[in-house]
């Protein structure tokens, strides 16, 4: 009965409470918690090193992070430096060989890294004064030396010559180099020609300017004792030579004078990548940082904001658009808005992200957007309290970034505190659609007719052309003539002719091929077998293991995925032996359906565009009259893929010419399969084909 008494005065009571209550009425927002942070632990050495310590002792864990605070460093003609001097460190030191420096760090389960202006190590409490002294010893007395510069060395050059076709890689560095100014830190180009420019002395040279302690901050979190955490830094970083980086000058980034559209022709493009962008000067300590980051969260800092919503949700342009507003204590910086488009919609996307910025600049935020926006950002920030490493970090920036003391005990209710005039008075000073660069880096062919017609606000953005590493440059030719005379028979001829000869062709019963490629660090190997017998083999193996295999004997054939096998239909056995001809321009010559479709770009080469099938054109060079390129449309997963194959370095192999380097596009993906040998009329059985 009293249990009974208690719950019905328990309804009662919520009852009222509920009718006291006007639910149609949002509750006022209570103020901002007060946010208590600790302070970390500090001390200096004489070098100028500064060190900071919070003790959290609720896992027996450590984490160290030394960072030098110097200015942008600029390479000059020898840009790769400082990649290269990254790349030499933390392989030991001139005590420890590289070897056993591993090998130790591994057995003790610890992590160290190690670059040309930082080094960070993780690892079990126990072993913090060993990992300690290693992550010391390797940062101040690395050991350079002419084998490990030159493997380096040529794996930058690798990357490099990767992305000469790497659309993104492309798009990414004429965007900066326009932003900023190739004289710039933050706008330089590290190419081929700078790298080789490089010598194991400059790395040297470069680590002596400036790895050195006089900006140096160490921060260490975790299961120790302040006082043995000062002692054995004491020991372990003591020995660092106290010294000043050098100062120099170099050119301030400035906005352009006019909107533009800055147009990169990249032929292999399968997507327009669009980057509107102007200069900011923002630093943490501005009074309106936080407004700034607002005002770009609204704009496109998520699935939430107006340009993810406009050209993903409502029009379908892209997978995503985004936006990025940047601060630095030191230069100028960029403030950017950009996404990955269609062709077809390349002119299009760039308006809408235009007049999303016009927008942000001329009308009010809702009360509804700024309200999620500073939900966003007090979120993020009451989760990384929980993080130890929040407060050494918070206290770094302090710091570092000149901010009072109060910066982030106060954050929240700075945040709170934000207005949509605030917001909107943010947008009108870094974000600008009248000085715009607008970067578009694609397929010029498809793309610049209407892009040349673009307006915005009433007037007519002009198009200036740049080459791939930020050269101004002439508008592409995309309207070269075809010579007088010049048919589908004739081009077939002289790629046929250019290769061997129809002679040597024809007395080509089969060839194999093994090639291979890095793909994410991983080795791809190709083997490809075929014969005049309508009888092919394809064989894709990663590290050693066969991945997708496909066969086709006569009229029957099948595929194997993952270890799953498949019979091939109908309709895949006739795509199937397009591909098993060894030379399928003896083929084409015969069919009689290939049409001329006119003069395009493929690199720095003119060549003519054959229309195969409707799904797959190819490429002819007009002067050699080799095939440079094979285009095919596929559709996977329901969408329409472009698969580009581009065909290079050919070489003679029986009186034949065969392509040695074979790059593939596809979506995202690209690698370059390099032919290790091929062989004509052998290599090749019954047994390939079963």
């Amino acid at each position: 009965m009293k249990k009974y008494i208690i719950l019905s005065l328990l309804s009662l009571f919520m009852m009222v409470s509920y009718g006291q209550i006007d639910r149609t009425k949002q509750p006022k927002p209570g103020p901002a918690p007060k946010i208590n942070l600790q302070e970390p632990a500090r001390f200096s050495l004489n070098n100028g090193l500064e060190v900071m310590v919070v003790e959290n002792h609720k896992l027996p864990r450590v984490s160290m992070q030394l960072t030098i605070d110097n200015p942008p460093i600029l390479q000059g003609n020898k840009a790769g430096v400082a990649d290269l001097t990254s790349s030499l460190m933390g392989k030991g030191s001139k005590s420890i060989p590289k070897d056993e420096f591993y090998e130790e760090v591994d057995f003790l389960g610890a992590t160290i890294s190690i670059g040309d202006q930082s080094a960070s190590a993780r690892c079990l409490s126990k072993y913090f004064p060993r990992i300690l002294e290693l992550m010391a010893d390797a940062s101040i007395n690395p050991n350079f030396t002419q084998d490990e510069f030159d493997k380096e060395k040529d794996k930058l050059l690798t990357g490099i010559k990767s992305q000469e076709k790497d659309v993104s890689a492309i798009a990414t560095r004429v965007q900066l180099a326009l932003a900023y100014g190739k004289n710039h830190p933050y706008g330089e180009i590290t190419s081929e020609e700078t790298v080789n420019n490089v010598r194991l002395a400059d790395v040297e040279q470069h680590y002596r300017s400036y790895f050195v302690p006089a900006n140096a901050y160490l921060v260490i979190i975790g299961d120790v004792d302040f006082n043995n955490v000062k002692e054995l830094v004491t020991t372990y970083f003591t020995p660092w030579s106290k010294a000043v980086p050098p100062s120099f000058s170099y050119s301030k980034p400035t906005d352009a004078q006019y909107a533009q559209i800055n147009f990169v022709d990249v032929p292999n493009a399968v997507q327009s990548e669009v980057a509107v962008q102007n200069i900011t000067e923002l630093k943490m300590k501005d009074e309106d940082y936080l407004d700034a980051l607002l005002a770009n969260r609204i704009l496109g800092g998520g699935s939430q904001a107006r340009l993810f919503k406009n050209l993903r949700e409502d029009k379908g342009y892209t997978y995503g658009s985004y936006s990025s507003v940047r601060d630095n204590k030191y230069s100028p910086m960029r403030f950017s808005a950009y996404a990955e488009v269609r062709n077809v919609v390349t002119d299009s996307a760039v308006v809408q992200i235009l007049g999303e910025i016009d927008n942000m600049i001329t009308a009010p935020v809702s009360d509804e957007e700024l309200k999620n926006a500073k939900a966003k950002y007090a979120g993020s920030f009451v989760m990384a309290l929980e993080k130890p490493e929040t407060i050494a970090n918070y206290a770094l920036n302090i710091e570092t970034e000149d901010l009072p003391e109060d910066f982030y005990k106060t954050y929240l209710e700075r945040i709170e505190a934000v207005t949509i005039a605030d917001v909107q008075n943010a947008a009108q000073k870094y974000f600008s659609t009248d000085n715009a660069r607008v970067v578009v880096t694609g397929k010029g062919s498809e793309v610049l007719e209407n892009l040349e017609k673009v307006s915005f606000d009433g007037k007519k953005l002009p198009v200036l052309y740049y080459d791939k590493y930020a050269n101004k440059t002439e508008k592409p030719d995309y309207e070269a003539a075809i010579p007088e005379g010049i048919t589908v028979d004739a081009i077939l001829a002289k790629y046929i002719e250019a290769i061997g000869g129809k002679e040597k062709l024809e007395a080509v019963e089969s060839y194999a091929m093994i090639a291979e490629a890095e793909m994410q660090g991983m080795k791809l190997e190709l083997e490809m077998k075929k014969t005049t017998k309508d009888q092919f083999m394809q064989d894709i193996k990663v590290m050693g293991n066969s991945m997708q295999k496909q066969v086709l004997d006569g009229d029957k054939g099948y595929m194997v995925a993952q270890g799953q096998r498949k019979d091939l239909s109908d309709e895949e056995i006739v795509k199937v032996k397009e591909e098993s001809a060894a030379f399928p321009e003896l083929n084409y010559l015969a069919a009689g359906n290939i049409t001329l479709e006119g003069v395009e770009p493929v690199g720095d080469k003119k060549a003519y565009k054959l229309k195969i099938t409707d799904a797959k054109s190819a490429f002819y060079d007009m002067e050699t009259g080799l095939k440079l390129q094979e285009v095919r449309t596929e559709e996977v997963q329901g969408q329409q893929m472009i698969n580009t194959l581009e065909y290079s370095d050919y070489k003679d192999v029986s009186g034949i010419k065969f392509p040695f380097k074979l790059s593939q596009t596809m979506g995202p993906q690209s690698f370059d399969f390099l032919v290790k040998e091929i062989k004509v009329n052998e290599g090749v059985s019954a047994a390939d084909f079963e």
